[in-house]
């Protein structure tokens, strides 16, 4: 019975499972936006990953700013 409760996904584990996944996404954009920048990629494609960076890190603001983190370190 203890070997299953160790195995259950608490709050905290969850909360930095999301953070780690959120800033893992944000670092990938951020290098395949500037490869492709560097490959002569359209206005038009640049503002794709522009625009899914900003949705990365308003989700990550979010993340912190409601609590998802307070709760995991306190």
């Amino acid at each position: 019975m203890a070997a299953v409760a160790r195995w259950r996904r608490t709050e905290p584990d969850h909360s930095f499972r999301e953070l780690d996944d959120l800033v893992l996404r944000l670092k990938g954009l951020v290098l395949v936006r500037r490869f492709r920048e560097r490959r002569g990629a359209d206005a038009s494609e640049l503002d794709m990953y522009s625009a899914e960076i900003d949705r990365v890190r308003d989700r990550l603001a979010r993340l912190v700013k409601t609590g998802g983190l307070d709760r995991a370190v306190a």
